[in-house]
């Protein structure tokens, strides 16, 4: 069964770190693109960043860029995104998603909190 399970999220100051983790299983984690994504109370999808099966080709959303990094460990199947200089704005529920090979989601996990307060 495939599954996506987040970590860690939490409260962090404006201006802080935190690097959210996706552990991969029930399926050959190397070989599929994968995303982040986020919601924030009260809207909608915000798609966030991308990197492909080898993790060399990444991309983000101008919202991110120069501020987080979306990173891959395939021999430990999990996903990575490291999220620097946090700003209110950012404060959502974030979730890693998996794509088919016609680069479509196919699943998506239950999310991790990311509250970024004074």
């Amino acid at each position: 069964e495939v599954e996506l399970v987040e970590s860690g999220g939490g409260l962090v100051q404006p201006g802080g770190s935190l690097r959210l983790s996706c552990a991969a299983s029930g399926f050959a984690f190397r070989s599929y693109a994968m995303s982040w994504v986020r919601q924030a109370p009260g809207k909608g999808l915000e798609w966030v960043s991308s990197i492909n099966s080898g993790g060399g080709s990444t991309a983000y959303a101008d919202s991110v860029k120069g501020r987080f990094a979306i990173s891959r460990d395939n021999a430990k199947n999990t996903l990575y995104l490291q999220m620097n200089s946090l700003k209110h704005e950012d404060t959502a529920v974030y979730y890693c998603q998996k794509y088919d090979f016609n680069g479509r989601v196919d699943r998506q996990g239950q999310g991790t909190q990311v509250t970024v307060s004074s």
